[in-house]
């Protein structure tokens, strides 16, 4: 309980640095452009995969399982569709990028820590906190809506495509499932929710990776304990949005 006290302590302290005014825009900018492409285009390509394939299997697996005359055969694309616009774009997709983005970000400034950078920019009157996590922070904020609407765009493809060759569904009963009693709100409440889980990924991994101490084994362990401890948050985030958001 006291470690644990402690580094929230250390953390809202490591934030309350971030979170202030560049001194200059311009380095912020084009930092910040670099850590756009860097965390959230090039995380592209693994959203559209595993979204693809995902999409599919849930549509199958449905399929399979809704074999009562008595349950509408839309009713496969309608839970298909819910499924990916309530949890899966945004509440998955977000643990997995956790894995990716956030051993990167603490495994980055793990490693400048230890090599003593950090240190030089405090010795300049740098504040390295603002400088590097902040960047990285609002970038990813910025570009987690483009890959959740990436995610639900090639989720919902794939159970398209799974409804050609998959038992006990057609086109035409998946495509009006698709479309029956949609809510738009739920896009934007995977919006909102993703926002807040990109704030959870980068600064605690920031946080985990601006605080090693030693050497190139204990950027190792900060790493796995950004992964960890940000997607134990994540969970936890998302169910007090689904209580605030939707009950």
């Amino acid at each position: 309980m006291y470690k644990a006290l402690h580094q929230l302590g250390e953390y809202t302290l490591l934030m309350a640095k971030t979170i202030s005014v560049p001194t200059r825009w311009s380095m912020f900018f084009k930092q910040l452009v670099r850590e756009i492409y860097k965390l959230g285009v090039d995380s592209i390509w693994i959203v559209v995969i595993i979204s693809l394939f995902i999409g599919t299997v849930i549509a199958l697996q449905i399929s399979l399982n809704v074999t009562s005359p008595l349950i509408p055969k839309f009713t496969i694309g309608y839970t298909t569709r819910e499924i990916i616009l309530l949890e899966f774009s945004s509440s998955i997709m977000c643990l997995i990028l956790a894995g990716k983005v956030g051993s990167n970000i603490a495994s980055e400034i793990g490693t400048m820590r230890v090599t003593e950078q950090i240190d030089a920019m405090e010795i300049m009157g740098v504040n390295p906190a603002n400088f590097l996590i902040l960047p990285k922070i609002v970038g990813l904020m910025l570009f987690i809506p483009i890959l959740v609407f990436f995610s639900m765009t090639t989720g919902i493809l794939g159970g398209i495509g799974a409804s050609y060759f998959g038992n006990g569904m057609t086109p035409s009963s998946f495509e009006f499932g698709l479309q029956y009693y949609f809510n738009g709100f739920y896009i934007t409440y995977s919006v909102i929710k993703s926002i807040v889980y990109a704030f959870l990924i980068a600064s605690i991994a920031a946080y985990f990776g601006y605080n090693v101490r030693g050497g190139s084994l204990d950027v190792g362990k900060a790493s796995t304990n950004a992964v960890v401890t940000s997607s134990v948050m994540i969970l936890m985030a998302d169910v007090l949005l689904t209580h605030i958001m939707l009950m």
